[in-house]
């Protein structure tokens, strides 16, 4: 079976509520799951928790663009001493930056969630009337050894709602867990191509609800395989240059998603890598190299062909690391909540 066809039945069995464990195999995800317990119990307990980035960033005219995060510790950015450092921060200052437009954030991120943790979070999101939601999360779903089916098929559900409220849906997928250095060689490996599977399996069903992804791959490039900067003091959380490196994955998709920015009507680009692709294809490539995005695509007026629904494989290109520049702090209210206007 390809990889394609692999996670696109994968997908298919979260979609029907199928149980999925065997079309990665029992005991590949058992050893996974195994050495998922034994980093845990190296890396220990989490000794502090992210302070909240909630607030209005970006000293610019016009009505605020609101922007949710949503996840587990990777999203909150777990080790971080000042809410400027944390993921969610450093996108609504870019994405502020990008548009022209002040950007509110509402960080309803927890350390510790999981994939059934997605619910109440978008619940609280929801109320701040998102204009667009970036999405982390997956890592703790293998901790706990939630059935992959089963963790794809609540992240489908959560999109959906989110698109239902008119909200543009941006999911950084699985990370390779292969380069989690407490998870040793042999079985590096094997976390690695799980992880790929994983990921191509949740574009897949993010694309088909309406979002779009970014592949985490290797938490982005090989930076996190060679550089210790990257890692936090656990060696399993980044450090402030690795959520600053996410985010910056990130904010071209998310920028895009709510139509600003350069990019935001640039065709796919051949020479780049860039095309349009059959939903599942697309996904596997993508799960391949970190930063990846793939979006919903049409081909002569058509969102399907004769291998599924078209998709968009794209390479966008990173910002510069934009300055904090926080205006006032607090929830969002739907009053706030102004179409964006692309």
């Amino acid at each position: 079976m390809t990889k394609a066809r692999a996670a696109k039945k994968l997908a298919q069995a979260a979609a029907f509520g199928g149980g999925g464990l065997g079309l990665i195999g029992a005991t590949l995800y058992g050893v996974l799951t195994a050495e998922a317990r034994y980093a845990k119990h190296v890396i220990g307990p989490m000794k502090a928790h992210p302070a909240k980035g909630d607030g209005l960033y970006g000293r610019y005219p016009g009505h605020p663009i609101t922007l949710a995060m949503i996840g587990d510790s990777s999203a909150a950015g777990y080790g971080t001493s000042s809410p400027d450092e944390t993921p969610g921060v450093l996108l609504a200052c870019g994405l502020a930056e990008l548009a022209k437009r002040p950007v509110r954030l509402v960080d309803v991120s927890r350390t510790g969630a999981k994939s059934n943790d997605l619910a109440g979070q978008v619940d609280t999101a929801l109320l701040a009337g998102p204009h667009v939601a970036a999405i982390l999360i997956g890592v703790n779903d293998v901790k706990s050894q939630m059935p992959p089916s089963t963790s794809v098929r609540l992240l489908d559900s959560a999109v959906r709602r989110l698109r239902a409220a008119n909200c543009e849906v941006v999911v950084g997928t699985c990370p390779d867990l292969g380069v989690v250095r407490p998870i040793m060689p042999p079985l590096r490996q094997v976390a690695r191509s799980w992880s790929q599977r994983l990921a191509a399996a949740q574009t897949i069903s993010v694309v088909e609800a309406g979002g779009r992804t970014v592949s985490m791959g290797s938490l982005l490039s090989e930076a996190f395989r060679t550089n210790p900067s990257m890692w936090g003091p656990d060696n399993f959380h980044p450090s402030v240059t690795g959520y600053a490196a996410a985010a910056a994955a990130l904010l071209p998709s998310v920028a895009a998603a709510v139509g600003v920015g350069p990019e935001s009507f640039v065709h796919p680009e051949s020479f780049r890598g860039e095309a349009v692709l059959p939903i599942a294809e697309a996904a596997v490539q993508a799960a391949r190299t970190a930063g990846t995005e793939v979006a919903a695509a049409k081909v002569a007026g058509n969102d399907r062909g004769p291998r599924g629904r078209w998709a968009q494989l794209r390479h966008r290109r990173r910002h510069p690391k934009a300055d904090v520049d926080r205006v006032e702090e607090g929830f969002a209210s739907p009053a706030d909540a102004v179409p964006v206007g692309k």
